[in-house]
C-alpha cells in the first residue's frame, strides 16, 4: 500500500502552488483583484472546516484573475464532504461559468469554436474535482463498511466456535456423568457391601477408605459436570475450588503414610493455591498407583523469590498393579505451572523412589 503524505505537507504544497499562481496572475491587475486572489489563497487554510464558504470565497479569484487552483481545491473538498448531487451540480456549474467568462479579459469577442472548446474545458475542469472527491469519499465509506463486515464475520465466527465448544462440553459432561460417575458409584456401593460383610478390621478399614475416595470423587465429578455445562454462560463458576487449608484433608484421605513439612507464606493468591493443591493431589495419586506401600513426604518451602513444593516417596514395598496411564496428569501440571511462570520437575531418586518438585515465583 502506497504511503500517504502527511496532511500538513499537502496543505503547504497546495498553498505554495496557489500563492504562486495568484502572484503571477495578479501582477498586472488592480489591487482589488489582487486582494481577491490573496483571499482565495487564504481560504484554503480553512477549507476542511468550512468547505462551502471557502469555495464561494474562492470564486471571485477565477472571475477577476483567472486563478483556478483555489476553486479546484475547494470544489474537491466540497465534493468529499457533501453527497447532495444538487449542491455539487450547482457548485460545478458556478465554477464552469466562472472559467468560461472571466472578467480579466473583458470585451473581447470569443469565436464559436473557441467558446465550445472553453465550455468543454471548463466543464471537465469543474467536473474532475467533483468526481475525484466523490470517488475518495465512496472509497472511505466502502473501507468502513468492509471493516464492519469483517468485524461482524469475526463475531459470527466466535459465536460459531462457542456453539461448537458448548456442544463438545455438553457431550463430555454427558459421558462423564453416564460412564465415569456410574462406575465410581458402583465402586462406592461394592465397597460399602464389603465393609458390612467382612469381619477383618484391616480389610474393613481399607475398603472404607476406598468408599470415602469414591464418594469424594463423585462429588468432584459432579462439580466438573456442572462446570462443563455452564461454560460460556454467566453461570460459570469455578467454586468451590481447593485451597491450602484443604491439604490436611487431602493427605488424610490419600491412603498413604504421608508427612507434611513446612508451610506456604501468607497471602498466596488463589490460582497459586489451586496449583499447589492439584500438584500434591496428582503426586499422591501417582504414589498410590505406582508405588504401593511407599511413604511420602510433602514439603513446602519458600525464600524471597520462589515457593517450592516437593513431594518425595520411598520405593514401593508391594508390586504395583498395571493401570492405564497416558501421563495426562503430569502434562496438566506442567501447563498449570507454565501459566504461573513456574517450573516443574519429576524424576526418580537415588534410593529408588520418586520426586516431584514445583517451583513458583512469589509476586
Amino acid at each position: 500500500m502506497t504511503p500517504r503524505l502527511p496532511r500538513w505537507l499537502t496543505d503547504i504544497a497546495v498553498l505554495a502552488v496557489a500563492a504562486v499562481e495568484a502572484a503571477i496572475t495578479g501582477i498586472t491587475e488592480s489591487s482589488t483583484a489582487a486582494g481577491f486572489g490573496a483571499a482565495a489563497v487564504l481560504v484554503l487554510v480553512v477549507r476542511r472546516r468550512w468547505p462551502l464558504p471557502a469555495f464561494v470565497l474562492a470564486l471571485p479569484a477565477v472571475v477577476l484573475l483567472g486563478a483556478i487552483i483555489p476553486v479546484i481545491v475547494t470544489l474537491y473538498t466540497v465534493a468529499a464532504r457533501h453527497r447532495s448531487w444538487w449542491l455539487l451540480g450547482g457548485c460545478g456549474l458556478a465554477a464552469a461559468v466562472s472559467l468560461v467568462f472571466p472578467l480579466s479579459e473583458p470585451g473581447l469577442p470569443i469565436p464559436i469554436p473557441d467558446l465550445v472548446l472553453d465550455i468543454i474545458y471548463s466543464t471537465m475542469t469543474a467536473g474532475a474535482p467533483i468526481l475525484l472527491g466523490r470517488f475518495l469519499h465512496t472509497r472511505r465509506e466502502l473501507a468502513l463498511r468492509l471493516a464492519e463486515v469483517k468485524e461482524a464475520r469475526e463475531h459470527e465466527r466466535q459465536l460459531d466456535a462457542q456453539v461448537i465448544l458448548t456442544k463438545e462440553r455438553n457431550q463430555l459432561a454427558r459421558e462423564m456423568h453416564d460412564v465415569v460417575s456410574h462406575q465410581v458409584s458402583l465402586i462406592a456401593v461394592q465397597a460399602a457391601v464389603v465393609t458390612v460383610s467382612t469381619p477383618d478390621p484391616t480389610v474393613r478399614e481399607a475398603v472404607e477408605h476406598i468408599r470415602t475416595l469414591s464418594v469424594n470423587t463423585l462429588d468432584e465429578l459432579r462439580h466438573m459436570v456442572n462446570l462443563l455445562r455452564a461454560s460460556g454462560t454467566p453461570a460459570t463458576e469455578l467454586a468451590p475450588q481447593p485451597t491450602l487449608t484443604d491439604l490436611e484433608r487431602l493427605i488424610d484421605n490419600s491412603g498413604i503414610d504421608t508427612r507434611l513439612v513446612g508451610s506456604a507464606p501468607p497471602g498466596v493468591e488463589a490460582p497459586v493455591q489451586r496449583a499447589i493443591y492439584r500438584t500434591i493431589q496428582e503426586a499422591l495419586t501417582n504414589v498410590r498407583k505406582h508405588a504401593p506401600g511407599a511413604q511420602a513426604t510433602v514439603e513446602l518451602s519458600h525464600d524471597d523469590t520462589d515457593l517450592t513444593i516437593t513431594v518425595t516417596n520411598t520405593p514401593p514395598t508391594r508390586p504395583a498393579l498395571t493401570l492405564p496411564s497416558a501421563r495426562h496428569g503430569l502434562i496438566g501440571l506442567q501447563e498449570r505451572a507454565a501459566l504461573l511462570d513456574g517450573r516443574i520437575h519429576a524424576g526418580p531418586t537415588a534410593d529408588g523412589g520418586f520426586q516431584l518438585r514445583l517451583r513458583l515465583p512469589i509476586t
